[in-house]
């Protein structure tokens, strides 16, 4: 067998995954790599701003397209960079493969310019973190591949030792690595949780972001239809049901939570279905009843305070379709006046006549954006409006993240969006303090001339971390993002802003926005108070 570069080696392996995407800003040590891409139809590297975002980016790939995200950064502060958007991956359970430079053995221990020890960086925030050999390189990243897949996804550090590169060795004559399901669930815990399920008067179920990849959409709904049980969504589960469902009663943690609660807090049994405790803790909205979870990993619940009663630990479509092979009683609930509080809900969180805020824009982006489009969000006060209120036709059609939580995720995971869907509208909803963290990323988009409408909520203010000072008594101090007036002029990194004041010039500049080529920021001067009565509302009393 012939030799091969080890750049090359490895660009072939992941081109082999299905990767057509490598985010990062390359360093002396990557060039080799940029070169082998060069060279490979269908794969590309994509210059980031930072590696921050080009991790945001890599994550999203991840999400969106099931095969691993790729991303780089060079030694030291392109590590520590790259790491912000490798714990997005961790947390918000992307697959992912995260390469770095690393120092050559002889140097790896020594005192030496940038040098930290990349291992012991990604480990606590990856699934595996190891280095590359050159003469194993498509075990070592196809390993990679399969532990970031198999399970709960994350990411997978890779380091790429210096010099390395340009090293020719024997290409290894293997394929990519099956990725293994879940073993089915054993027996009895199944009896036991049909066992549960029949005794409970007034169920109700909750669903996570594993129920939604596990493909029981239709199971699940039908059975909730047929014994009339109220169903709870984690925010990363948006779109699994549709929110005019009868049996859908909203989103936890997300605005007016308290009234999502008004149902959940009556229940006798908690059915937890794919959930996946790091978007909002057990402890913090279910009552004390029973409950039985359904998941591929084990519960984390404070059993000293509350009860599991049965832990459902398998595939999650072979223990649903035990399930629903069951015979039980129609539930106990009054699901008209569930629908009344529900209805009441959304209509605390429509816009006011002649009102510029945050529930008026969310309602004329929702109007103007196409519905198979998909948004993206960052964090901060508008998420949790979001959360609740965006009308979501079907998963994957809204894109947040909730378990890491870091503000400046819209603009790169919009720009990974495109990437992977360039005949889908994209648009994406950031707030001025998450827009600064991450504007350069802007210049992506115009680099690869991706048509976005990143609209922009002006608000001149950190407002989550405001509401909270208030609540306390405190004066508002350090989260004004500045006194008055506009994120900054006509144009930003060659991407043209259009600023809107009223509900009408917002309309207006939308519908221009969306008929352009090319990005496009959409600037809507709102009102923040309007925030204050509808989110950082406790689940239950």
């Amino acid at each position: 067998m012939s030799k091969k570069l080890v750049a090359q080696q490895v660009v072939d392996a992941l081109k082999d995954l299905g990767v057509k995407h490598v985010f990062g800003v390359p360093s002396g040590g990557w060039v080799d790599y940029m070169e082998a891409m060069r060279k490979t139809d269908g794969i590309d590297f994509i210059l980031a701003t930072h590696e921050g975002g080009a991790g945001f980016m890599a994550d999203v790939c991840g999400r969106v397209t099931g095969v691993p995200g790729v991303c780089f950064g060079t030694f030291g502060p392109g590590a520590t960079n790259l790491a912000t958007g490798v714990g997005s991956a961790y947390l918000d359970r992307s697959p992912m493969i995260a390469l770095t430079d690393e120092m050559a053995p002889n140097k790896r221990d020594r005192i030496v310019q940038m040098n930290v020890d990349h291992q012991a960086l990604f480990a606590p925030i990856t699934k595996k973190t190891t280095r590359l050999e050159a003469d194993k390189v498509r075990e070592i990243i196809f390993d990679a591949a399969k532990v970031a897949l198999e399970g709960v996804p994350g990411p997978v550090h890779v380091g790429l030792p210096a010099g390395m590169s340009a090293e020719l060795t024997e290409e290894q004559d293997i394929k990519p690595y099956p990725v293994p399901g879940a073993n089915k669930a054993d027996k009895a815990l199944i009896k036991q949780m049909q066992l549960l399920f029949a005794e409970s008067k007034k169920p109700v179920i909750a669903l996570g972001m594993r129920a939604v990849t596990s493909g029981i959409d239709e199971q699940i709904i039908n059975f909730a239809e047929k014994y009339k049980v109220p169903m709870v969504i984690s925010p990363m589960a948006k779109g699994m049901i549709p929110e005019s469902h009868p049996c859908y009663t909203g989103v936890l943690f997300h605005a007016l939570s308290d009234v999502v609660g008004q149902t959940h807090q009556q229940a006798d049994l908690v059915l937890s279905i794919g959930y996946d405790e790091i978007e909002f803790n057990y402890e913090d909205w279910i009552p004390n009843v029973p409950l039985v979870s359904v998941d591929i990993v084990a519960t984390d619940l404070d059993t000293n305070e509350y009860t599991l009663a049965c832990d459902v630990i398998g595939d999650i479509k072979y223990s649903i379709d035990q399930l629903v092979k069951g015979k039980f009683n129609e539930k106990h609930w009054d699901l008209p006046a569930i629908a009344i509080r529900k209805a009441d809900m959304f209509a605390q969180m429509t816009s006011q006549k002649g009102a510029f805020g945050p529930c008026a824009a969310l309602d004329i982006l929702r109007d103007k954006c196409p519905q198979d489009g998909i948004m993206t969000c960052d964090v901060g006060a508008h998420i949790h409006l979001i959360g609740q209120k965006w009308p979501t036709p079907a998963f994957g059609k809204q894109i947040m993240t909730n378990g890491w939580s870091a503000m400046g995720f819209a603009i790169p995971s919009a720009i990974a969006v495109k990437l992977n869907n360039p005949d889908t509208e994209v648009c994406s909803v950031v707030g001025d303090g998450g827009f600064l963290m991450t504007a350069g990323e802007l210049a992506v988009a115009v680099r690869e001339n991706l048509k976005i409408v990143f609209v922009l909520f002006t608000d001149n203010d950190l407002a989550l971390i405001r509401i909270k000072q208030e609540k306390k008594s405190n004066p508002i101090y350090g989260t004004p993002i500045r006194e008055r007036g506009t994120i900054g002029g006509d144009n930003i990194f060659g991407v043209p802003v259009v600023k809107a004041f009223t509900p009408d010039e917002f309309d207006q500049a939308l519908t221009s926005a969306f008929d352009r080529d090319g990005p496009i920021i959409v600037e809507a001067i709102l009102n923040s108070r309007e925030y204050d009565d509808l989110v950082l509302r406790k689940d239950k009393p």
